[in-house]
């Protein structure tokens, strides 16, 4: 009879650490599952601020081109009309001496809205490469924070 009883128990021990297992099988495999949900909606997240944010940075090289481009023509526009005035002004001159003077102004002026403009656009293209480089910049950070926190999980 004591043989009947350990064999009974045995076959219980056995059908417990079957559905131990099981358990323990499947809290593992919902575990994981949810690990895997959670690491797929930060990559997508990811992904869908990298595309805003490329938006982003293509807008404000937009704006800078478009304001690059009007910087160009405002000042191709400013040295004409310029040149024109100069223009007129050394055809009504009445002497050679005052011929020279105002070739000579006008030289020293161009030269002088040439290195302004020259500045000022050296600087619009800092602030403008500054502000398209941003948004990406801040995307590098995310990624390593995507990549460490898939790393712990």
């Amino acid at each position: 009879m004591a043989t009947k009883a350990k064999a009974a128990d045995e076959k219980l021990s056995g059908t417990e650490s079957i559905e131990t297992a099981m358990k323990t099988g499947t809290e593992a495999l919902k575990d994981g599952f949810a690990k895997a949900a959670k690491g797929y909606d930060q990559f997508f997240s990811y992904g869908k601020d990298t595309v805003e944010a490329y938006v982003k940075s293509a807008n404000a090289a937009g704006k800078a081109v478009e304001t690059l481009h009007n910087e160009f023509y405002n000042f191709s526009k400013q040295a004409i009309e310029d040149q024109i005035a100069a223009t007129k002004a050394l055809m009504g001159s009445k002497s050679v001496h005052e011929a020279f003077e105002l070739q000579t102004d006008f030289a020293k002026s161009a030269f002088d809205a040439y290195v302004g403009e020259v500045t000022k656009l050296g600087e619009i293209l800092a602030t403008s490469t500054k502000e398209a480089i941003e948004p990406l910049q801040s995307r590098v950070q995310a990624w390593v924070d995507v990549v460490q926190n898939a790393r712990a999980a």
